[in-house]
């Protein structure tokens, strides 16, 4: 497992851009895919993006496709989530998530095995 830490959270209004980060300690973080999650009050954990262990290959919730943009650097052991144009709906915490990347890829949050505290993101009308 590594240990994730997320940051960037913020209050921002509608039509607003964030990009925010998680970082990974140990040497495992260019062996994993990544995932970022979100959590709004009242309702579940959802899948939002996730990459490859090498970036080559991402997908996207069909809510945040065109809007947002997942990236990696391996180097800085970070993964980034860049969010535009965002929504009232986007309001949730988000948090980024790290699974082997021999398992392919996963959209539902139990195949995640290591988990940050996530940020909060709050967009405002």
């Amino acid at each position: 497992q590594v240990q994730l830490v997320e940051s960037g959270g913020a209050l921002v209004q509608a039509g607003g851009s964030l990009r925010l980060s998680c970082s990974a300690s140990g040497r495992t973080f260019s062996s994993k895919t990544m995932g970022w999650f979100r959590q709004a009050p009242g309702k579940e954990r959802e899948f939002v993006t996730t990459i490859s262990r090498n970036g080559g290959s991402t997908d996207y919730a069909d809510s945040v496709k065109g809007r947002f943009a997942i990236s990696r650097d391996n180097a800085k052991n970070t993964v980034y989530l860049q969010m535009n144009s965002l929504k009232p709906e986007d309001t949730a915490v988000y948090y980024c998530a790290a699974r082997p990347d021999y398992l392919g890829p996963a959209y539902r949050s139990w195949d995640y095995d290591s988990w940050g505290q996530g940020t909060q993101v709050t967009v405002s009308s």
